[in-house]
């Protein structure tokens, strides 16, 4: 009796025995889907990892040479090259490596719906449906998904829905949000405060989520791995992000009332931060927060409110937006209040392009917004990045008009009034003012007494960072509160 009870246990083991992965497909060559399958295979030399977009040109750059990778990180280029046409491969071929994989990373583009239900606050799904039902047209067997994408609660459940309805092929989902601050992407995935997955409640469902799990657990701590159900993922990686986003507007609308007041946010900051029930990070005031996430999840947010109709809980959220545009907007009117209220046909520097430093990514960067209020005051933008290249800045400026429904001459006398440089000294050289508008460590070191005699007098400096405070060299310098 013992006997077939042990054997009774073992046959249910080994039935319940976690996937073997050998073969992980990525859609979406971006900056996620890079860095994330890049770690991965350097932590698991015996996962084949390939990395696919419709994107000949980022594949292609990809497979180039590594100082010109699509995506800028320290560290990112070393660990490309160690693992690259090794067990890390990039391709255009989606169906080969979706057919070859036993588990597929979908991270593809979501952003904000441009129209219809929804505008301006909604997700845009399309690219991840188009991934699902290509994915079902594909696929010939078993297949793990993984949500890698950033997105609104309960989407994995339409993800299944679209999978079961177009293949006969058994499909878990899982949903995997990364918590990536681009800058330190490689650092923070080498090591994660934490690594949350979620999955079905079900017998399969939780075999999936262990299946990821144990990749995962290669090189990070097992209390690390945190498993929850499906929608407490999703939720956590909007909520996580609109925590932030709102520790950054709540100190910067405390900048604006340190200078109406006379009182420093910087001795402000300093003083809450030390408070261990608050702590220090995300309290450095600034022109305002960029990038790909925070922005578009507060947004997502606040629709999912007002879709459950929690329309007092949306408003709180929409708040933290309206500071940041706020902010932005404050600091392109001191510029302009500072130059005698008038900077037509005068030459503005713009230091930084990028939403911060380390990072070539300018999504949502304050810059833009910067740049394209100087412009309707008819000023003459010179900008100067070291990692964004001229027609990124366009391409950024571009995207912002069309969804302001902008003319096409408007938009051509705009970029007739923006100049991009190679040097910080070419772009200064002339200008009534300078905005330092991403924290680069190099504009910290560079010789300020030189930019301002080259600069028309009085010279006067904008910090939308803060980092050059306390530089004795500087005159006439503005920094935020």
């Amino acid at each position: 009796m013992a006997l077939a009870i042990k054997y009774s246990h073992l046959v249910g083991c080994l039935k319940n025995k976690n996937m073997k992965i050998k073969n992980i497909c990525c859609i979406g060559a971006g900056y996620v889907g890079g860095p994330t399958m890049a770690v991965i295979a350097s932590k698991c030399p015996d996962i084949n990892i390939t990395i696919v977009d419709i994107n000949k040109q980022r594949i292609d750059a990809w497979n180039g040479p590594l100082d010109k990778l699509p995506i800028y990180e320290p560290g990112l280029s070393e660990i490309v090259g160690q693992t690259r046409d090794k067990n890390l491969f990039f391709s255009t071929n989606i169906d080969a490596a979706i057919k070859n994989s036993e588990m597929i990373f979908i991270s593809v583009n979501t952003p904000t719906k441009t129209y219809g239900e929804g505008k301006g606050f909604a997700s845009d799904l399309t690219f991840i449906e188009n991934c699902a039902r290509q994915i079902a047209a594909v696929a010939k067997n078993n297949k793990i998904i993984v949500e890698k994408s950033t997105l609104p609660v309960r989407t994995a459940e339409k993800i299944k829905e679209v999978l079961e309805s177009n293949s006969d092929v058994e499909f878990e989902v899982l949903s995997n949000p990364e918590f990536l601050a681009e800058g330190t992407a490689v650092s923070d995935l080498l090591h994660p405060d934490r690594v949350l997955i979620g999955g079905e409640e079900t017998p399969s469902g939780q075999k999936a989520l262990n299946t990821l799990a144990e990749i995962y657990q290669q090189w990070v701590p097992e209390d690390k791995v945190l498993k929850t159900n499906v929608w407490s993922s999703e939720l956590s990686k909007l909520a996580a992000n609109a925590m932030l986003a709102q520790r950054i507007s709540s100190i910067n609308s405390l900048s604006a009332l340190c200078e109406k007041s006379g009182a420093s946010i910087k001795e402000v900051s300093r003083a809450i931060g030390m408070d261990s029930r608050i702590g220090s990070k995300f309290l450095n005031a600034s022109v305002g927060f960029g990038g790909s996430c925070f922005q578009k999840d507060i947004l997502n947010l606040v629709y999912l409110c007002r879709f459950y109709g929690l329309d007092e809980v949306a408003s709180y959220w929409l708040g933290v937006i309206e500071i940041n545009d706020y902010q932005k907007d404050r600091f392109s009117s001191k510029i302009l209040l500072e130059l005698n209220n008038t900077v037509n046909q005068k030459k503005i520097a713009l230091l930084g392009w990028a939403f911060k430093k380390d990072t070539n990514d300018t999504r949502e960067s304050a810059a833009i917004y910067v740049a394209d209020k100087l412009l309707d005051e008819g000023a003459l933008i010179s900008v100067f990045d070291p990692m964004v290249s001229e027609k990124q800045i366009h391409d950024d400026l571009i995207y912002l008009w069309k969804s302001k429904d902008l003319s096409d001459t408007k938009m051509k006398d705009k970029l007739s009034r923006i100049e991009v440089f190679s040097t910080h000294l070419q772009a200064v050289k002339d200008s009534f003012a300078v905005a330092v508008l991403t924290e680069w460590d190099e504009f910290k070191e560079y010789n300020w007494s030189e930019i301002q005699d080259s600069m028309y007098k009085p010279a006067k400096i904008f910090d939308g960072r803060n980092i050059l405070m306390g530089n004795k060299s500087i005159i006439n310098y503005y920094p935020i509160g």
